[in-house]
């Protein structure tokens, strides 16, 4: 059986203030996944990057890696670089198994909850 580990992708932006929410995601899944080790990378402006991500999961044991990009769509950045870092880390690792999930933006089930809080914030800004 594979020890599987899961990596949350995201953009990275300058502002070390714009990662808040994703180190909430990452520890969201953490409670309710704690036996799945799971780690933070960024494209780019911020650490670690996706292969040191998935480095330190192989230090911990994994043989198995879920790439999952916190993003909204499917763009460019998971379209273009995403493929050529996943080729990267199978050659630096060989005998692990990468695996990219859909763009979370792209589940439906997320989409849902973003749609509620839209409505949520609108009718917290009605006037009474």
């Amino acid at each position: 059986m594979r020890r599987r580990g899961v990596i949350l992708f995201a953009h990275g932006a300058r502002d070390p203030a714009w990662s808040a929410p994703f180190e909430s995601l990452a520890a969201r899944f953490a409670a309710l996944a704690p036996d799945i080790p799971v780690t933070l990378a960024y494209l780019e402006f911020m650490t670690p990057d996706l292969a040191t991500a998935a480095r330190s999961l192989v230090d911990l044991g994994c043989d198995a890696v879920t790439i999952v990009p916190a993003f909204l769509g499917v763009g460019g950045h998971v379209r273009r670089d995403v493929p050529v870092i996943v080729a990267s880390i199978e050659r630096d690792h060989p005998g692990l198994a990468v695996r990219v999930a859909p763009a979370l933006g792209e589940v439906a089930s997320v989409q849902d909850a973003m749609a509620r809080a839209a409505v949520a914030a609108v009718r917290a800004a009605a006037p009474d």
